[in-house]
């Protein structure tokens, strides 16, 4: 996996996990994202969770995911 899909693939899970992004500090990222990763059956499954949520409400999806973004960058650094 390249840097740039494994930074996707964190913000997408940050996304999906339904954990409040604003106060995450580095161990609790790596548990929400492990937890969503899992609970979704895995890296593509999640990754397909995602695109039906965003399909589903791109607005609230995509706000989200600019959050999970700068979280992810500032957590792991950019992609």
């Amino acid at each position: 996996m390249s840097r740039e899909q494994l930074f996707l693939m964190r913000a997408q899970a940050l996304t999906m996990s339904g954990v409040p992004i604003t106060a995450l500090d580095r161990a609790a990222a790596d548990a929400a994202i492990s937890t969503t990763v899992r609970a979704s059956g895995g890296v593509r499954n999640c990754t397909a969770a995602f695109a039906y949520e965003f399909g589903e409400h791109p607005d609230l999806t995509a706000e989200r995911m600019r959050g999970a973004r700068r979280a992810v960058a500032m957590l792991y650094g950019s992609g």
